[in-house]
């Protein structure tokens, strides 16, 4: 028999088998907003690309990706204001010197800030495992000092991980993580120190492979958002799901990008059965199904 390698940190279980629960107040469906708030090296490192990169230093790139915490995230904050969504921030913590005011402004709001690394510019995949604890416990302190509170998610800059990462991020003191985009409902994870919680968190209804990646419209994007909410509206009346939604201030931020963004939330808060949607932060959702009575998740493998 043929076996392939298996990462043995979730069991398998068909979505179809599971018990059935409900989000606070007998809602259905969780939605949460996840903004990435990034900041990039100057003529060095890794980056979102728009278009084709120019050899270093690439100022024209650079500046694109800068609009965002100049401009884009002061936009897409103004939208959340307007149609009074709460949202978690995906931030990097070169953020928190770069621009404070954008820190400042995220406190005010009561968000959440889930730990991406220290700079976008940088993947972590390779690092040895006692220099990834170090990244982690960096990561985390740098919230912890400029926010007031312990991150409790983690969602690495592209998604990266080592072999080693759940582990870490479990003994270093995060509640879960949103690297791993398996399921429509949060799972529990094994670790060699106990179970930790994957919170989804969208690969496909994310702007940046969307609009950077497979070139859709700001149209098409739109309605990829719509489609997902009221199909996954439609799955919760068998079982609670959840609904993330993927943005970045350098790309939704853009104005044109930012009106249609703007027609799907609309679409989405003034939908005719939104009694029946818990507008949430990934925070929330842990300390949901954590509390759920033993045997209503799926425990991680033995």
């Amino acid at each position: 028999m043929l076996r392939l390698p298996y990462h043995n940190r979730y069991s398998y279980s068909p979505i179809v088998e599971r018990p059935d629960y409900s989000w606070p107040g007998g809602k259905r469906l969780a939605v949460y907003l996840g903004l990435n708030i990034e900041h990039f090296a100057f003529g060095a490192g890794d980056g979102h690309l728009l278009t084709v990169a120019n050899p270093p230093p690439d100022p024209r790139t650079f500046a694109w990706r800068d609009y965002g915490n100049r401009v884009g995230v002061w936009r897409c904050l103004e939208l959340f204001d307007e149609l009074n969504l709460p949202a978690a921030h995906l931030i990097n913590t070169t953020v928190f010197d770069y621009a404070p005011q954008i820190v400042d402004a995220l406190k005010a709001r009561g968000d959440e800030f889930i730990g991406h690394g220290r700079t976008n510019a940088e993947r972590h995949g390779h690092m040895w495992e006692s220099d990834e604890r170090r990244f982690l416990e960096e990561v985390r302190d740098a919230i912890e000092k400029a926010s007031g509170k312990r991150p409790r998610g983690w969602m690495a800059p592209w998604m990266a991980s080592t072999h080693h990462t759940p582990d870490l991020l479990k003994e270093v003191g995060f509640d879960f993580l949103m690297d791993w985009p398996a399921d429509d409902q949060p799972l529990w994870m094994k670790t060699r120190s106990g179970p930790l919680m994957s919170v989804p968190y969208p690969i496909e209804i994310n702007d940046s492979p969307q609009i950077l990646v497979r070139h859709h419209s700001p149209e098409e994007f739109r309605d990829f958002i719509i489609g997902q909410f009221e199909e996954l509206l439609r799955q919760s009346a068998k079982q609670p799901l959840v609904c993330g939604i993927a943005l970045h201030t350098m790309i939704v931020g853009q104005p044109y990008r930012l009106r249609l963004l703007r027609e799907a939330l609309q679409h989405i808060v003034n939908h005719p059965q939104k009694d029946k949607v818990w507008f949430t932060r990934p925070s929330e959702i842990y300390d949901h199904c954590a509390n759920l009575p033993k045997g209503t998740m799926v425990p991680p493998p033995a």
